[in-house]
């Protein structure tokens, strides 16, 4: 009440020396003053009686326009019942504390259409760690005949799985709703059949373990093949602003993975309208779904990077895939040696996004594992690992 009285008075005294009162006109140097004392009066006035509307706020930018910590937000639209469902779940999700473990396992998910033509080296990797992992293969085309012990008895039920379709999310929840049956796991990866490891198993499993945060790939692509895959059918509960694009390959807390087998509402919009010639677009849900999902809910607890590095610079629908010339220890050390993930957008300007890998406030090397690996390069890795000290 007092700002309304504040600027009434100012706006009166105003008319009156305009000349309401029919006064002599006044010579331009006295009326100069006159203006730039009621200038002043008004600023002060200002200041001691701060605006609250949003017009004065917008002129004066006053500090004092800003809402008061205790006004609840008013949303914009009414959520439905299976939002309202949605948000109590997940909030109960996060919310919850983790069940510590006193054997903590990171459990190793390899999606594949067959075989695993790295197992050996895998194998290697594992050696002298039982105990401290566990590994599920889902084979979407034929089950593999397994020859390491540590792979012998892990296929796990599995389904067909076409490239670009939300049946490639749906093996990976597959995998993952088999994972959480251990309640030993707490750190969810996902491998394909061309992924290596790049570190000893050591420094992997503490580089998951320590950390509470989920390594997953989410960036802001304005081009066509981020933005431009958007569908305004995925309103209300997902918003343009909110869309993001990753690598499928992941590794996942899990209270992630618990919230991810939770969902349905956002699932159900990715699989209706995030899908190869949707509206003219080709949208890959399993590009677009973690990303969007964890960003939406749970932004702080993800990384923005995935620890499986992907070559993505010659631009093409596939990523760069190495061949046994390609296979060096310098390859390998300048793998390994990134401390910036960077991203690569299809706008037009073709910007490059570059994420600083940092966790528990130090930067750390980006990268644990890394595709895309011929199958012919597996004896020249066995080699060069069997002479470095690797694993």
């Amino acid at each position: 009440m007092k700002t309304g009285r504040a600027w009434r008075v100012g706006i009166k005294d105003f008319l009156m020396m305009s000349g309401i009162r029919q006064r002599p006109h006044l010579k331009g140097p006295n009326w100069v003053i006159i203006l730039v004392c009621l200038v002043s009066i008004s600023l002060i006035g200002v200041y001691l009686y701060p605006p609250r509307n949003s017009a004065a706020c917008y002129i004066f930018f006053s500090s004092s326009c800003s809402e008061p910590e205790n006004t609840p937000a008013v949303p914009s639209r009414e959520l439905t019942d299976e939002e309202n469902a949605a948000h109590v779940v997940i909030t109960e999700i996060l919310k919850s504390t983790p069940v510590n473990s006193n054997n903590p396992k990171v459990a190793f998910m390899f999606l594949t259409p067959g075989r695993l033509p790295f197992e050996m080296l895998w194998d290697k990797f594992f050696q002298g760690h039982d105990g401290r992992f566990t590994v599920y293969v889902h084979a979407s085309r034929e089950q593999p005949a397994h020859t390491s012990p540590h792979f012998i008895g892990r296929n796990i039920r599995s389904d067909k799985v076409d490239w670009g379709k939300i049946s490639m999310v749906d093996a990976e929840r597959r995998l993952l709703m088999n994972a959480l049956q251990d309640p030993d796991n707490q750190q969810f990866v996902l491998l394909s059949d061309s992924c290596v490891p790049l570190h000893h198993f050591d420094f992997v499993y503490n580089y998951l373990i320590f950390t509470n945060v989920s390594f997953i790939d989410c960036y802001d692509d304005p081009g066509p093949h981020g933005g431009g895959r958007y569908s305004e059918h995925m309103l209300p509960e997902v918003e343009y602003k909110d869309f993001r694009k990753g690598s499928q390959w992941f590794t996942m807390t899990r209270r992630h993975a618990l919230l991810i087998m939770a969902d349905s509402l956002y699932y159900k919009k990715f699989r209706l309208y995030c899908r190869p010639g949707m509206e003219g677009k080709n949208c890959y849900a399993d590009e677009h779904y973690f990303p969007t999902l964890l960003h939406m809910v749970d932004p702080n607890g993800i990384a923005n990077w995935s620890v499986t590095y992907v070559d993505w610079s010659e631009r093409k629908w596939h990523p760069r895939s190495y061949k046994p010339p390609d296979i060096t220890s310098k390859l390998l050390r300048n793998i390994t040696g990134y401390e910036v993930s960077l991203h690569f957008t299809s706008d037009e300007k073709k910007t490059v996004l570059k994420t600083p890998c940092i966790w528990n406030g130090m930067q750390r090397p980006c990268f644990l594992f890394a595709r895309k690996f011929y199958p012919e390069t597996l004896d020249n890795l066995m080699q060069l690992f069997s002479n470095s000290t690797a694993f």
